[in-house]
């Protein structure tokens, strides 16, 4: 049986984490109006991981870890899953959901500015330009929305601040650190240790944990797919990504998701798509393309 190719893999992994990353938007939307946000992050990512080491068992892959290696996975399961996910999540008790897909879009800034400060290494000009239209599109596609402004606004637009950060300092270092070699294994560990640490947090903040025989049918299948898709295919996709192409160009995520977000909206929820978000959206897939071109400007 012949090898699938590496640029296949490629295509697929970018699509994995295009499109699935882009409908966990409409699965946590449904998820969280019954469970709270940090109880429903260890659940996804504790089951996520028992099956992604049953995978790597039946595959056959080693699933002996280094302490190095452990210790690079807590780090990357923290600034991924525990801050990334779940406190991001928290945090949009206080602020606008647009505001925050705003500030989330400019991920791929902070990965270009973390390469530059960590490995020297010049930003070119068509990223520049990719990442600044993808800032635009994305002020575009939430501008629409009405800003609420409370006491608490701040504490939640630092908070998100600091997740974007952490996130982008994660994507930098995935893509050198020393990790499993087996993306399965590598992705399982981080969520392993992740589920643990967002259930010490629910804890602490006395979420109310539900068991899953309370949980209506809509949660049920959106945890399914969160778990499966969200989960095992897309984060472990991620961390292919991360060490087979350039950071930059995994980071354009952030300008994609939401694209795919706000479609599914349209289709499934039967949100409204105006004029202004399409115009949007092929901005933001103009800067994509822009970061993700091989020819140097």
């Amino acid at each position: 049986m012949k090898p699938i190719p590496k640029k296949f893999l490629i295509i697929l992994a970018f699509i994995a984490i295009y499109v699935i990353w882009g409908s966990t938007y409409l699965l946590n939307k449904i998820a969280v109006t019954e469970l709270p946000a940090f109880f429903l992050a260890s659940i996804r990512f504790f089951c996520a991981s028992l099956l992604l080491f049953a995978i790597a068992k039946a595959t056959r892959a080693k699933i002996s870890i280094t302490k190095r290696q452990f210790l690079n996975s807590i780090l990357v399961g923290f600034l991924f899953m525990v801050y990334g996910n779940g406190v991001f999540v928290w945090a949009l008790k206080y602020v606008d959901s647009g505001f925050a897909a705003l500030l989330a879009s400019t991920q791929p800034l902070f990965v270009l500015l973390w390469m530059r400060f960590l490995d020297q290494k010049k930003m070119r000009l068509k990223s520049i330009i990719g990442i600044t239209l993808g800032i635009i599109g994305m002020y575009l596609l939430v501008s629409q929305q009405e800003l609420v402004a409370d006491e608490d606004t701040l504490i939640g637009i630092m908070m998100i601040f600091t997740c974007v950060l952490g996130w982008s300092f994660a994507s930098v270092f995935v893509s050198k650190a020393d990790l499993p070699k087996s993306h399965l294994v590598s992705t399982g560990y981080q969520m392993a240790i992740a589920s643990i640490l967002l259930a010490v947090i629910s804890l602490t903040l006395g979420e109310n944990w539900i068991s899953p025989t309370d949980w209506s049918t809509d949660v049920k299948w959106s945890m399914i797919l969160l778990i499966t898709f969200g989960s095992i295919a897309a984060f472990t996709a991620f961390n292919y990504l991360l060490k087979e192409v350039s950071t930059e160009k995994v980071s354009t995520a952030s300008y994609v998701n939401p694209v795919v977000a706000l479609f599914l909206g349209w289709y499934i929820l039967d949100e409204k798509l105006t004029a202004q978000s399409i115009i949007a959206a092929v901005i933001l897939l103009a800067g994509v393309y822009f970061i993700t071109s091989r020819k140097k400007v």
